[in-house]
């Protein structure tokens, strides 16, 4: 009765979710291919970054704001400790104290690009911002707006519990895909009160579901991923949702200070945090 419930909620809701695909392509001659540094000079002091190469998009529209100086003056305008800093809104340029932000944008987007397992939420990962699924069900990311992962420490308890959640969510993400199919018909059967229909709808998709969830693998986090998560800490419940396109190499001092700053209501710093200029240094 439960899962009937779940399901039939889901489908008279229409909460439905596309699932995305990674837009990032491997190429042999990318492991030769030295990685961009930059420094991001911000008034708490400078971090230097390192762009991984295997996501070509994000490095290069990252490489070009920098060239044109748009995040020269903008704010670290969300920060919530043991979790991320957020930074790259163009609208926070001299923004009077109170005002929302996080909405600014470059007017495009960028496909995604996981490269996941391989790169993932440790502590000092630098990743793209986006809006949501219901809106952006292909996780495309902000053309401009970035943050990086200070995150937590997790046990191995934790991480056992996450791998469940995971397989268990599969396929609830299946039957969403396939409901998505059907929405004229969900729709249909909603004006004319057919609740067999939809009944009988939602146990042929239940079916479908577990049948693909079956010939799916088993999610399972890799020992990489244990060592970061278990002792550097980071935020593993966004692995696969948010593109990874670089790193911190030198500066999470900063960015822990940027962290343990006093903020609003609405997660913003009480004082200012600008990022002064942000300079290629290779």
């Amino acid at each position: 009765m439960k899962r009937k419930t779940i399901l039939i909620l889901t489908i008279l809701t229409c909460c439905v979710f596309m699932a995305c695909k990674s837009g990032a392509k491997s190429s042999t001659n990318m492991d030769n291919q030295k990685e961009t540094m930059l420094n991001i000079e911000t008034t708490m002091g400078n971090i230097k970054i390192k762009l991984y190469n295997e996501t070509p998009l994000h490095r290069d529209n990252f490489i070009k704001l920098a060239k044109e100086g748009t995040y020269e003056g903008t704010l670290f305008h969300r920060v919530i400790k043991d979790f991320m800093v957020q930074a790259g809104d163009p609208d926070s340029k001299n923004a009077p104290k109170g005002k929302q932000l996080g909405s600014g944008d470059m007017g495009y987007t960028i496909p995604a690009e996981f490269v996941y397992p391989k790169y993932f939420h440790k502590r000092g990962a630098l990743s793209a911002a986006r809006t949501g699924d219901q809106v952006n069900p292909k996780k495309e990311s902000s053309g401009s707006q970035f943050y990086i992962v200070t995150g937590k420490v997790y046990n191995d308890s934790t991480l056992l519990n996450m791998e469940h959640q995971k397989n268990e969510g599969k396929m609830s993400q299946i039957f969403n895909d396939l409901a998505q199919k059907h929405m004229k018909d969900i729709y249909k059967m909603r004006r004319e009160n057919d609740e067999e229909g939809l009944m009988n709808l939602q146990e042929k998709l239940f079916a479908e579901a577990q049948e693909e969830a079956a010939k799916l693998p088993e999610f399972k986090f890799t020992p990489e991923e244990i060592a970061a998560y278990t002792t550097v800490g980071g935020t593993p419940h966004l692995d696969g949702e948010y593109t990874v396109f670089g790193e911190v190499v030198e500066g999470l001092d900063v960015v822990d200070k940027i962290q343990n700053v006093k903020t609003d209501r609405g997660d913003r710093p009480e004082e200012d945090v600008k990022i002064v200029k942000v300079t290629i240094l290779d």
